[in-house]
């Protein structure tokens, strides 16, 4: 490629990526649920006329690693037209668990019979109906969780389709706060419809569609040189999830490097859970697809180049590729930082000396609603990055397959029947080394009103591990104080529990893993 047309092509890089960051800012400015106004739980991109993704925004590595596959199951169950908006969720049909709403459009340009483009975005809704509200609860199956939503289209021709609206708010919480959010996704998508259109318009749709092509070659270029890169082998490595009802629940992979060819293979995972540790093979894809994003150069075009000659492996009926009808709420959340950390370990042990301790491998979920379903809400709480070959790890920051804000405060009370007592970093949680690890987060709040509460989190039994001699980090914890009572109550993660008001709760997340032995002696474990 010469010089200029490489030159143009990194102006088309940041044209697409500036749009999907646009889409973004419109849907946290036009959203009304403090989940994705304040925590911004939601991810925006742009997909060429194949489905393929072109780009991305600096969003959620598990919702964008995922995308595509909702995408493709969209244009496998309808053929969108003209002013269509389609919303899914359903984890066995392209979603990934039910809060995410994934909403996709078309880009038709004038006077073209077939969409040159398509706009999507992802949003964690703070309930989508189910047994307890935050659709985040521990449930013997999906249907327990929430309402499953098949490609459907919310908005035909350009309006809004009424019955369907209202069959979706029927079925969950706190209606208005929900329809303000759905209509913020399809804000969102039209401002990204617009600017792809104001694109095509100024540098003619053919060469906006064929600069699209190209970044996907040059990111399965980069790829490519990176898995060259590679020493030929393969690294086992298999970590273990806490949540399942009947016994810790072993996520295995084989990572094998041939030649030009990458395989990560996860076959040998155990069968889904009773529990809602399972997952779909969408996220599976997303967090082999995050980590060589890790390894490519920085400056990379984000899109589905990077799995160029990359083969992810799953077996149906498994953890990491459930079928239904199981479970999947922690999935997405869970299960995504606990294959985040197996295939970084497998990697470890193909790059010796370069790659971090894990981090806190949990997102703590915190959700909560009212017993008549007048508010509902859910976040999820930071905990400490690993030590790495660089330095310390970060304290108190979301990591890998989230990166979402916490809520302030002043909105959190401001909105809800709830007052904080203390957020504040959880000092000496990090695992010690000669790179510690970051400390995690303690949060405690009370209750001004009768609320069931629910705990996902993982990481509370032993801690996220040290690398190269590094110590553990310190595992999370959940301690409940009733409304009257003088002392605290530890329960295990994952639980449901209905408080009274005057009801305390207090919640610990892990710290990193530490990274090299500690000067002086032994690391703490």
């Amino acid at each position: 490629m010469s010089a200029p047309d490489r030159l143009r092509l990194e102006v088309f890089h940041h044209l697409f990526a500036a749009a999907a960051e646009e889409m973004g800012e419109s849907l946290m400015r036009s959203a009304f649920s403090p989940n994705i106004k304040e925590r911004r739980d939601f991810s925006c991109a742009l997909f060429d006329a194949e489905g393929r993704m072109v780009a991305q925004a600096a969003h959620l590595p598990v919702h964008l690693g995922a995308a595509p596959l909702s995408v493709r199951a969209v244009l496998d169950a309808l053929r969108p037209e003209r002013g269509d908006a389609i919303l899914l969720n359903d984890p066995f049909t392209g979603g990934t668990h039910l809060p995410d709403l994934t909403l996709v459009s078309p880009v038709f340009l004038e006077g073209e019979d077939a969409p040159r483009f398509y706009c999507a975005n992802r949003a964690h809704h703070a309930d989508v109906g189910g047994h307890h509200p935050g659709s985040m609860a521990p449930s013997r199956d999906v249907h327990g969780e929430g309402l499953r939503i098949p490609p459907v289209r919310l908005v035909r021709g350009g309006e809004v389709d009424d019955e369907v609206l209202e069959l979706l708010l029927a079925n969950m919480r706190v209606r208005r706060e929900r329809r303000g959010d759905l209509l913020a996704q399809w804000a969102a998508n039209r401002v990204g419809e617009a600017r792809l259109a104001e694109m095509c318009a100024a540098n003619g749709a053919d060469e906006v569609s064929r600069r699209a092509g190209d970044l996907l070659e040059w990111t399965g270029a980069l790829t490519a040189r990176l898995v060259a890169e590679l020493p030929d082998g393969a690294w086992s490595f298999e970590d273990a999830l806490e949540g399942a009802k009947h016994g810790p629940a072993v996520i295995r992979l084989r990572l094998e490097k041939r030649g030009r060819r990458l395989v990560a293979d996860f076959t040998d995972t155990d069968r889904q859970a009773d529990g809602a540790v399972n997952t779909t093979r969408a996220v599976a894809v997303s967090a082999v697809f995050y980590c060589l994003r890790l390894l490519l150069p920085p400056g990379t075009p984000t899109n589905e180049g990077v799995l160029r000659g990359v083969e992810v492996r799953t077996r149906p009926g498994t953890l990491v590729d459930a079928s239904y009808p199981a479970a999947v709420a922690a999935g997405n959340v869970e299960t995504s930082q606990r294959l985040v950390d197996v295939v970084l370990g497998a990697l470890a042990q193909a790059l010796p000396g370069r790659l971090p301790a894990a981090s806190a491998g949990t997102m703590s979920n915190l959700s909560f609603g009212g017993a008549n379903g007048d508010f509902a809400y859910y976040e999820t709480i930071a905990g400490g990055a690993g030590g790495g070959p660089e330095g310390a790890g970060a304290h108190a920051v979301q990591t890998h397959m989230t990166n979402t804000r916490n809520t302030p405060v002043e909105a959190l009370e401001n909105e809800l029947p709830v007052r904080v007592l203390a957020t504040t970093v959880r000092r000496g949680s990090g695992g010690a080394g000669a790179h510690p690890g970051g400390d995690g987060v303690r949060r405690r709040l009370r209750f001004l009103e009768a609320v069931r509460l629910s705990w996902i989190a993982e990481r509370q039994a032993r801690g996220p591990w040290g690398a190269n001699g590094g110590a553990d980090g310190a595992p999370g914890a959940a301690r409940v104080r009733a409304a009257g009572d003088a002392r605290d109550r530890k329960l295990r993660a994952p639980f449901s529990v209905d408080l009274e008001p005057g009801a305390e709760v207090e919640l610990d997340t892990p710290g990193g893993g530490g990274h090299g032995e500690a000067p002086g002696g032994s690391p703490r474990g």
